[in-house]
């Protein structure tokens, strides 16, 4: 990948390690996405992998309304930004749920589902809204083969009709992620997309047949998206797609985006003869997944020697020796995973025609904002 596109000509000041998002580049991600998607409406995206406020209100300049989210914080956060809607896509349990009931009182301009996935914890939802005089707008978390959270699909149609019986809760349809699907041929991905998305659709046709609400069906992350898009007209909810990362960029060679949030460091010594050391440790870029956790633009001939927690340290290729960058350089650095690297950092430098141009707090970093 070319280096020039990531350079920042005012790079001095920076102090690094740091994460820097490029706002042209995360401008054209979104209209790739839109236009896979086929309008802003249909989209329903995460917002776990920036945790940011401003993100979401560009988002929703851009005809993005409704978000879904992992924690309180972030739907809390989305509300603050003027989302019509917003999506808990986590099981809610203990405090929570009463956390989850004092958000709705708190926004009532936005319109917020939960999830769930068993009998127990769905009746304690129900109870605590019966008891707070309210009404949760509810959606069954459907298992599509991750085997993360979601009830299995043979057991789906069942947890539904159970949960649009309880009182306190408004059955409105599925929510359905996919991650397992992210085969690199496109092809393989949306044979096995249609398989799981076939035995969905006829669970919804059951319902509905019975007058069960199932308006809402939201479907897949990045990597199957562009299935969904083709297969259904459901909501589609990606996630990483508009920062975009290394790993999804080398596995999903179809997917026509490019990673814009970039971890800006420096190299603080030379402990060997051909190696270097920047102040990466995995303190400043995720350590999920094992592996290569980030690559170094323009500077293929380094490989990883080990990574600690405030030191990466890098050996030249044999022959290239002579080549290691010199103590005090910016070097820019890809993650592979950029959902948990967002979250390692309080506040993210945006850069513009290859300048800082503002800098965006990590908003929902934290467990709790107000709720």
């Amino acid at each position: 990948m070319d280096k020039n596109i990531y350079e920042i000509t005012e790079e001095d000041g920076v102090i690094t390690p740091q994460l820097v998002y490029y706002l042209d580049i995360v401008k054209k991600n979104t209209e790739e996405v839109i236009r896979v998607a086929g309008s802003p409406e249909r989209l329903w995206p995460h917002v776990k992998t920036h945790k940011s406020l401003d993100m979401v209100k560009l988002l929703i300049s851009m005809g993005i309304h409704r978000f879904k989210c992992a924690t309180i914080p972030e739907c809390e956060m989305v509300a603050m930004a003027g989302a019509t809607d917003a999506v808990l896509a986590y099981p809610l349990v203990g405090p929570n749920i009463e956390r989850f009931l004092a958000l709705q009182k708190m926004y009532p301009d936005c319109a917020f589902y939960a999830i769930g996935d068993d009998h127990g914890a769905i009746k304690a939802l129900s109870d605590k809204a019966v008891e707070n005089d309210s009404e949760v707008r509810f959606l069954l978390d459907v298992n599509m083969g991750m085997n993360r959270t979601g009830i299995e699909l043979d057991k789906a149609e069942d947890l539904a009709r159970y949960a649009a019986s309880l009182p306190g809760l408004s059955f409105r349809g599925m929510h359905c992620y996919d991650g397992n699907h992210n085969n690199s041929d496109f092809q393989k991905r949306l044979e096995s997309v249609k398989e799981t998305d076939d035995k969905v659709d006829a669970i919804k046709a059951s319902l509905e047949k019975d007058g069960i609400d199932c308006s809402i069906m939201i479907m897949g992350g990045t990597p199957s998206f562009p299935c969904h898009a083709k297969l259904t007209d459901y909501y589609l909810s990606p996630g990483t797609c508009f920062v975009y990362d290394g790993g999804y960029k080398k596995n999903l060679p179809d997917i026509n985006l490019t990673p814009a949030g970039i971890l800006m460091t420096r190299v603080i010594s030379h402990p060997a003869k051909g190696m270097f050391t920047i102040d990466l440790g995995y303190k400043g870029i995720a350590s999920d997944p094992a592996g290569v956790r980030g690559t170094i633009v323009g500077l293929e001939e380094a490989e990883v020697a080990f990574q600690s927690e405030e030191h990466w340290v890098f050996r030249m290729k044999e022959g290239q020796e002579d080549k290691c960058p010199e103590i005090g350089k910016m070097l820019y650095v890809i993650p592979t995973h950029i959902c948990p690297t967002s979250a390692l950092y309080s506040d993210i430098l945006i850069a513009e025609n290859g300048k800082i141009a503002d800098k965006w707090p990590v908003t929902a970093r934290n467990r709790k904002i107000n709720i």
